[in-house]
């Protein structure tokens, strides 16, 4: 016997997972995990007993359930699940899987839609940020075909537009978390920003990087990761987040002057392999750095004029541009908007198996 858990796989951005209603999953959290682990088919490099394909940007979850919050329709609650042990990460959220769940919401009836376009409002429940998405709905119903591309993608689809509405200090509670642009930590500059995402920003030249390394190159470097992940975790210490040792946030990044046009070049890392392209919401956060001056992003960036203004992230696989919008001192900004153009694709729609000596289906007390 299997018990057969409601899903529908989706593409969001440059990522891929199952999408769930939080109805259809376990309420205990534990045993939720339990059943997140199971379906994905972790522990285990291939993650051949689940849906899983063997690599962080395709080992992800989405639950979404209905918002309490006056100023959100939905909740979305995102779940890295490990690959290689038995342990999902709620800390983190995903701006990428994010890029889905306008669409998903829609389709599943929990928001309607209107004629052209349909703004969802998204409560990220990991990182205590709302974001706003722009989902294209001619006639009332979502499309995913069009013209707008993205880096790390092939092909073309229709646009979604996520506006982070108040991404500072979402973990922290502070966009500069330890009270300076400029940390030392075992002799290297770092900035420690949270914005969408918490991270810890050096310069590439540092740690005799030129920033332009491929992810293959970078991740064959493993006293380079030793060296920066010792950085990781004093710096998350002094950002009032704990012992990150086993934790993949806040996450750790290499900047360097722009090569091809940008305003930045950015090596992120998830933390113990290299992103093999941007995540958006690293994206976000490091675009809020470029705009604190006298930070390690700030330092190498090329920055244009205006506000907003469009930075751009050059990363392995292209580029990815976020429309900033910010007041306040040039020192300790106030980021207002954050945006940035994603695509997604509902891939398939059906039931996931697991053993019903697991999980028989009925909703947890």
């Amino acid at each position: 016997m299997q018990t057969k858990i409601p899903c529908v796989l989706m593409r969001g951005g440059s990522s891929k997972g199952p999408f769930f209603l939080a109805s259809d999953l376990p309420q205990d959290v534990d045993l939720r995990d339990r059943v997140l682990l199971k379906l994905m088919g972790s522990p285990d490099m291939r993650q051949i007993d689940g849906i899983g394909a063997a690599e962080p940007l395709t080992s992800k979850v989405v639950i979404v359930s209905p918002s309490e919050r006056d100023d959100a329709d939905v909740d979305y609650l995102f779940a890295q699940v490990v690959i290689d042990r038995a342990f999902v990460d709620t800390g983190p959220t995903c701006g990428n899987m994010l890029s889905g769940i306008g669409p998903f919401v829609i389709d599943q009836g929990l928001v309607r839609a209107s004629d052209p376009e349909t703004t969802v409002r998204i409560y990220l429940v990991n990182v205590d940020t709302l974001v706003e998405a722009i989902v294209q709905t001619p006639g009332g119903e979502v499309t995913y075909e069009g013209d707008a591309r993205i880096d790390g993608v092939p092909g073309t689809a229709a646009p979604v537009k996520l506006a982070f509405v108040n991404a500072m200090g979402g973990k922290t509670g502070k966009l500069l978390p330890t009270g300076n642009v400029l940390d030392t930590i075992d002799g290297i500059a770092v900035s420690c920003v949270d914005a969408g995402m918490p991270c810890v920003i050096a310069h590439a030249s540092d740690f005799a990087k030129t920033g332009y390394e491929s992810k293959a190159e970078l991740d064959a470097d493993r006293e380079f990761f030793a060296r920066f992940e010792a950085i990781r975790v004093q710096a998350a210490a002094r950002m009032g987040m704990g012992d990150a040792s086993g934790s993949v946030i806040p996450k750790f990044v290499i900047v360097a002057a722009p090569q091809a046009g940008g305003s930045f070049t950015a090596r992120y890392f998830m933390p113990h392999l290299t992103h093999p392209g941007m995540a958006v919401t690293g994206a976000v956060c490091m675009a809020s750095a470029a705009a604190i001056e006298g930070s390690t992003v700030n330092a190498v960036a090329d920055l244009g004029p205006g506000n907003p203004r469009a930075i751009i992230v050059e990363h392995p696989t292209g580029r990815i541009e976020i429309e900033l919008k910010t007041s306040g001192a040039p020192a300790n900004p106030v980021i207002e908007r954050a945006a940035v153009i994603r695509t997604t694709r509902r891939l398939f729609e059906g039931f996931v198996l697991i053993p019903s000596s697991l999980w028989p289906g009925e909703q947890a007390a």
